[in-house]
């Protein structure tokens, strides 16, 4: 008797298990794998590899940061908040009183200050800056270099206009350092060691114990009547943030949050370092001004751009066309085409988007309103800059 024995059939069409066959060619045997893959995709998913995920890798390559930035507060907490001092002024009020009236006593005589600068290429804001301090500065001391922080070849831009600042030259302490050059290098590296050159340059111009010290980038600007109280008043902080209103471009676009790197210091010796950072808890509000990319020429844009430690935001070679940053520029667009640093999605949402136009030229620099002709770029309603 002949048991049941079952033989499955080979359909003629089933290429999937015939592809090894010795009789195929290697055209025929790559086309058969490969219809055998796609044999167990659906349309759907055909789809998905295709297109979706060829979308997706261009989007993270173009807007990765964005990304990042918006999910800044998955991954990063607020940092700890400032105790802030409220700021008392008013040009009718006696300087007792209004040391009184933020807790500290009044001296007999006025602390020597000194202001202390490291220069890349801003004249008109250093002559702002400088304009603004005059009457209180005891020093001015300003280090520049032949390099920028990312390693750059520059002029000595200071020494070539030297002759426009003659007005501190009694009171002024140069200094320049030659650039290490390093490719590749961190950029803060180069900053830091630019810095601790300055901290030499301020011994050599006579600081002393107890004396004022202004720790701050030539465009943050200290309001000259803050300046003042700190000198005359007594039993200040050791260290003071000081509190600026935030401004990009000019003095017309207003940034919602305000600068607080820059800084005073009763300087103590061997302990005292030129730094920019945060320092301390404590903060002065409204003490003056941080203008930021605030140029006359494009082409100092573009020299920013590259030259400052946070080269890595020029992600795209675009992004240094002088047509795109004059549009920007009027429009109170970011030059990096980024999200807002903010630490909430509500803070983040809310500042995005051009920052609206201001037309409010009240308590400015001094210097600045006198010479309205001569900066003008730098007053509400006038966008427009000089190509270089």
């Amino acid at each position: 008797m002949v048991s049941d024995i079952y033989y499955p059939s080979k359909k003629s069409d089933d290429f999937c298990e015939d592809v090894c066959g010795e009789q195929s060619t290697p055209g025929i045997v790559s086309m058969s794998r490969l219809r055998c893959m796609l044999r167990g995709l659906d349309l759907k998913a055909i789809v998905f590899l295709v297109v979706f995920v060829p979308l997706c890798i261009v989007g993270i390559y173009f807007h990765g940061q964005k990304i990042t930035y918006f999910l800044r507060p998955i991954w990063q907490s607020p940092p700890k908040p400032f105790i802030e001092l409220t700021h008392y002024y008013h040009e009718n009020v006696s300087m007792e009183n209004l040391c009184k009236q933020h807790g500290w006593g009044i001296r007999e005589y006025p602390r020597r200050v000194y202001d202390a600068v490291l220069f890349s290429n801003e004249v008109d804001m250093l002559t702002i800056r400088w304009k603004e301090l005059y009457p209180y500065i005891t020093q001015f001391v300003l280090l520049e270099s032949n390099s920028t922080f990312t390693g750059l070849p520059k002029p000595f831009t200071f020494a070539i206009n030297r002759d426009q600042f003659k007005f501190v030259e009694p009171r002024l302490t140069y200094g320049t350092i030659g650039g290490r050059f390093r490719k590749g290098e961190n950029p803060f590296v180069e900053e830091a060691y630019q810095r601790v050159a300055l901290d030499q340059l301020l011994r050599i111009a006579g600081i002393e114990d107890d004396d004022l010290l202004i720790m701050s980038d030539v465009d943050e600007i200290p309001s000259r009547h803050t300046i003042n109280l700190l000198r005359w008043c007594d039993d200040i902080p050791p260290i003071l943030h000081l509190h600026f209103r935030n401004y990009l471009y000019s003095f017309e676009f207003e940034l919602k949050h305000r600068s607080w790197r820059a800084s005073v210091h009763r300087y103590q010796s061997g302990k005292t370092r030129y730094v920019h950072y945060r320092q301390t808890d404590y903060l002065l509000a409204d003490s003056g001004w941080h203008c930021s990319f605030c140029f006359r020429h494009i082409s100092d844009f573009i020299f920013k751009m590259k030259a400052y430690s946070h080269t890595d935001r020029v992600r795209f070679l675009h992004y240094l066309n002088p047509g795109r940053i004059q549009d920007i520029i009027c429009e109170g667009s970011d030059l990096y085409d980024m999200l807002p640093e903010e630490y909430t999605f509500k803070d983040i949402i809310g500042n995005m988007g051009p920052l609206p136009h201001s037309y409010s030229a009240v308590h400015l620099p001094a210097h600045l309103l006198d010479n309205p002709e001569k900066y003008k770029y730098l007053l509400p309603g006038n966008c427009k800059r000089e190509s270089g």
